[in-house]
């Protein structure tokens, strides 16, 4: 009879945030971990159901899929234990869309123990207020203080050189 694998990871208490997702045994550099699963809805029953008025700090199971639909990984809608990876600015697992499904893929070895983490990457905003009603709790040592899109850096203005004179024939 064949042994059987142990599964590839566990949920239990994080000390980032809440529940969070541990490798139960070692993952390899680009395994497909777990799909983000839930149900599918749209842009106005997503806004619906996140009530980002009402809440003490944010919270939310819902991971735009396309631009039209967003899938609710939320327990009550039949969301996966992938609802439960936790942001980091220095994440081992990445988020892939593709073929209609969001895949979290790991970014290097993971060892067993190990919290498996992405970064959320918030679409940045207006409003100042959302970076702190958006921090980051993962402790990195490169962390960005928010669970939002890190801004694009700024290319610098070219300068302006000084006009040369013209070199005229004699």
């Amino acid at each position: 009879m064949p042994k059987k694998k142990e599964p590839l990871y566990v949920v239990r208490n994080s000390a980032i945030h809440g529940r969070g997702v541990f490798a139960a045994r070692t993952i390899r550099k680009g395994t497909c971990i777990v799909e983000y699963k839930g149900e599918r809805i749209d842009n106005d029953e997503a806004d619906k159901r996140y009530d980002e008025a009402n809440m003490r700090r944010h919270h939310t199971f819902l991971f735009t899929l396309s631009k039209i639909t967003v899938v609710d990984g939320s327990p009550e809608t039949g969301g996966g234990d992938a609802s439960f990876i936790n942001h980091s600015c220095e994440p081992n697992c990445e988020a892939l869309i593709g073929g209609g499904t969001i895949h979290i893929y790991a970014l290097n070895t993971i060892y067993p123990g190990t919290e498996l983490l992405y970064d959320y990457q918030y679409e940045l905003t207006k409003d100042p207020t959302d970076r702190k009603f958006y921090v980051c709790r993962c402790g990195a040592d490169t962390c960005r203080g928010t669970i939002m899109k890190a801004a694009k850096p700024r290319r610098p203005k070219a300068k302006k050189l000084p006009k040369r004179r013209r070199r005229t024939a004699r």
